[in-house]
């Protein structure tokens, strides 16, 4: 029996291809993409086509759009990637930088 992280990140991948698949092509099935595929340059996504994209995904997700970067979202180039930048434990620009700022302030000698 899948845990809850896996079935919250089913639930993203398949948002992901649903709101993908009419973007593309009518004629093509959610099941029928391919989770490595660029989406740009093998699926021809426009970056507008990407902002609705990622925007109808968030909404069906719950998933606040305002949480990712201009960095995060050019990262997401594959289905794969914005199911694993959407699932609730990724690791976003913004979360990395306060990370990184946290440890260095962490790592300075006291004084």
């Amino acid at each position: 029996m899948p845990d809850h992280a896996e079935v919250e990140h089913l639930k993203i991948e398949e948002a992901a291809r649903r709101n993908l698949a009419p973007l593309l092509d009518p004629q093509i099935t959610p099941e029928a993409l391919d989770l490595d595929r660029d989406l740009a340059g093998d699926y021809g996504l426009t970056s507008l086509n990407k902002v609705l994209f990622l925007t109808a995904v968030c909404e069906d997700t719950g998933v606040a759009l305002s949480r990712f970067t201009e960095r995060d979202v050019a990262r997401m180039r594959t289905l794969r990637d914005v199911t694993a930048l959407l699932s609730p434990d990724a690791e976003t620009a913004e979360t990395a930088e306060t990370a990184e700022t946290a440890d260095a302030a962490e790592s300075e000698p006291a004084r």
